[in-house]
């Protein structure tokens, strides 16, 4: 086995037979955590981004606090119950694209797909760079070095899903419960202490808050208002996530649908429950969190300044709900950390799924369409890694620079989808005639319907607040997305249309005649031997070719043709130039400008080597002329192999699964790779020649 297979072995596992697809299903107790990171990592920071923007009108704003995180968690309440509907109605795993597209047509398809695609790869960008700064404050000796680490954690997440989705949700679902049970046991222990009296502040509970210029009333006028949507928008980040489950329907176990809308229930659940737990305890700890802490929090009158450093909400929490058992508090904050990092894989088992989707239906390549060696889709999963670490790159591993990329694309699918949903009950309604079924359907339409008026509003309110902060660049990303998908799709229309058979065509499949023509630069065994595989197709027409570069040498070349007595003629066509492909081009062309209708088909003989170092010792004339006799219609060309002595043992070399062998055979994988590493002997002797 060839060392880069080995590596490959060892690194994503043995290839997996196509009918063993069924055993990589996840029951739902891994399917929750695989799919659940996400929007639990979302909730894990939603509260920073509600604090930090009420915290611009000073502390009185904090009132709020509690009365924002209900009206996200009516936001989160109502999209979960419409996701409910959606994977119930729309198992196949197409989730926002394939309700849209249904409903709404395949424009709206493609903005929702595009809109997606753009959100799982700020996922895994966010929540990478935010673990990378997470560990970054924690180990002082990463600082200066996020992008590096930010970079590799993508790396190591690309190697476990490329192993299966079932290997990498086993993976990951440990520290995603560790996570849950983390935040469960300090928002139980925290509200404990807090009816008991004895909840200790936390550190930051001592300092003032200065409000910015204009808020020093505090929420008042139109620009408090404007405030107040700008906090409930940052905190609709904690729904980012929850369409994920109706994208991955097919990665779960029968009963799909039921498993889903379960699994959806509880992350429903499970997030509710830690985001008031965070905010609530935040008020009752009198946490305070500034964007610009330096300046914004005071003591004793004065700035803090650049040497205090604020923790995240959740660790400021934990330090003071756990005061006096440090183990817990360092449990707390490791496991939110590493949560961060693994909100990504969320990511991982969404945007390969979808891209196959978009992939079938034309719209993106069709690789994506293919499933690897551990039958996960495994071009969509290194695309997606591949496009995150450009990000990552890009925006320096700063998650407040990527932040505000986020929410606009998962609310524009949010509301597309929901109206979608309402078209599909209404179609439905006008055709079903059974009183249960129709009250079923109308309940399921009023919720659908309320989740886009909530929806829309949300939408509606993240543009006006996060245009300007970059949710531009997202929704040009989504535009050139859209508008490459569209060329993509036309591309494979015009392709279908020229391949498709009609009565004119059938009729002629036959051509009227074969012109075969064997190239020869030395008479040797391998032009004896593609000679002999030009004859044995009994071609109409069949001649040998020659190009006269040295006319001594051709004339040799005759005179021992003429010796053996071969049943076939030697055409030589001059060369004043010392050209070899032009002029067999040109001569070949030619021959189709006489019989149109001719099929002509050129045989090369080909000597196959052994080792890569004699690949470059011969020039790859050969090469060239198979790259322009591809773009003349009616030719075909033959390669015939010829296996030197060096090539022994290389069939032994080679074997082993290639790539796409899973898909295609063994045989065929090894076809492939010993055809890229022959040498042609036409295109080596005629450089000798030269």
């Amino acid at each position: 086995m060839p060392i880069t297979d080995a590596v490959k072995r060892l690194l994503v596992g043995r290839p997996v037979r196509s009918d063993k697809l069924s055993e990589t299903l996840l029951p739902k107790r891994i399917a929750l955590p695989v799919f659940a990171s996400d929007a639990l990592s979302s909730v894990a920071y939603a509260p920073d981004e509600i604090l930090l923007t009420l915290a611009i009108a000073g502390t009185g704003a904090y009132l709020l606090s509690p009365w924002i995180a209900l009206a996200v968690v009516i936001v989160l309440v109502v999209v979960v119950s419409s996701y409910r509907q959606n994977v119930h109605a729309y198992p196949s795993g197409g989730g926002d694209y394939e309700v849209v597209t249904t409903n709404l047509g395949r424009t709206g398809g493609v903005t929702v797909g595009a809109a997606l695609l753009c959100d799982y790869t700020l996922t895994v960008a966010v929540s990478v760079s935010a673990g990378a700064q997470y560990a970054a404050a924690a180990l002082p000796f990463l600082n200066g070095h996020e992008v590096l680490l930010a970079v590799a954690v993508v790396v190591v997440l690309t190697t476990l899903n490329l192993r299966g989705v079932r290997e990498s949700g086993t993976a990951f679902a440990i520290p995603t419960y560790v996570f849950m049970g983390a935040i469960g046991a300090m928002a139980l222990v925290g509200g404990t202490r807090y009816v008991m009296g004895d909840l200790p502040p936390a550190e930051s509970a001592g300092l003032g808050l200065i409000a910015e210029p204009g808020y020093e009333a505090g929420l008042t006028g139109l620009g408090g208002a404007l405030l107040l949507a700008r906090a409930f928008s940052s905190g609709c980040a904690a729904l980012t996530g929850v369409e994920a489950i109706s994208n991955g329907v097919p990665a779960f176990r029968k009963p799909k649908s039921k498993n889903a809308a379960t699994t959806l229930a509880l992350l429903g659940g499970i997030s509710i429950v830690m985001l008031f737990s965070i905010i609530l305890l935040a008020r009752a700890t009198g946490v305070q969190f500034a964007e610009d802490p330096a300046i914004q929090l005071i003591r004793d009158g004065q700035p803090v300044g650049d040497s205090y450093v604020q923790d995240p909400v959740i660790g400021q929490i934990a330090q003071s709900v756990f005061s006096g058992f440090t183990p817990a508090f360092y449990l707390v904050t490791i496991a939110t950390g590493v949560i961060l990092v693994l909100a990504a894989n969320t990511a991982f088992n969404g945007f390969p799924v979808l891209a196959s989707i978009l992939a079938r239906d034309g719209f993106l390549p069709r690789q994506m369409n293919t499933r690897g060696d551990r039958l996960a889709f495994s071009n969509g999963i290194l695309a997606l890694a591949g496009v995150a670490i450009v990000l990552i790159v890009a925006f320096d591993a700063q998650v407040t620079k990527l932040i505000q990329l986020y929410v606009v694309g998962v609310f524009i699918s949010f509301t597309m989808s929901q109206t979608g949903m309402v078209r599909h009950w209404t179609r439905l309604l006008a055709t079903e005639s059974d009183p249960r079924e129709r009250a079923r359907m109308v309940r399921s339409r009023i919720i659908n319907a309320v989740g886009v008026a909530m929806t829309g509003s949300v939408l509606v309110i993240v543009l006006i607040t996060k245009f300007t902060r970059g949710a531009w660049i997202t929704l040009l990303g989504m535009a050139v997305l859209f508008i490459l998908m569209g060329a993509i799709r036309k591309h494979y229309d015009r392709v279908a249309r020229e391949l498709a058979i009609d009565e004119s065509a059938a009729a002629k499949v036959l051509p009227s005649r074969v012109h075969a023509i064997v190239l020869v630069s030395k008479l040797h065994r391998p032009t004896l031997r593609a000679l002999a595989y030009a004859r044995v197709s009994r071609p109409s027409v069949l001649e040998a070719l020659t190009v006269d570069v040295e006319p001594e040498e051709t004339a040799a070349l005759q005179r021992r043709w003429d010796q053996l007595d071969l049943p076939v003629p030697l055409t030589a066509i001059a060369s004043p130039y010392r050209e070899i492909t032009r002029p067999i081009v040109q001569y070949v062309r030619d021959l189709r400008r006489a019989s149109p209708r001719d099929l002509v088909v050129v045989y090369i003989p080909e000597y196959v080597v052994g080792h890569w170092w004699e690949q470059v010792l011969h020039n790859q004339t050969a090469l060239r002329l198979k790259g322009r006799l591809l773009f003349t219609p009616g030719v075909v060309v033959a390669s015939v192999p010829f296996q030197l002595s060096s090539s022994a043992g290389a069939e032994d070399r080679w074997r082993g699964p290639a790539a796409g062998s899973v898909r295609q055979g063994a045989v065929a994988g090894r076809t492939t790779r010993s055809s890229s590493s022959s040498s042609s002997t036409f295109a080596a002797q005629e450089g000798e020649k030269r």
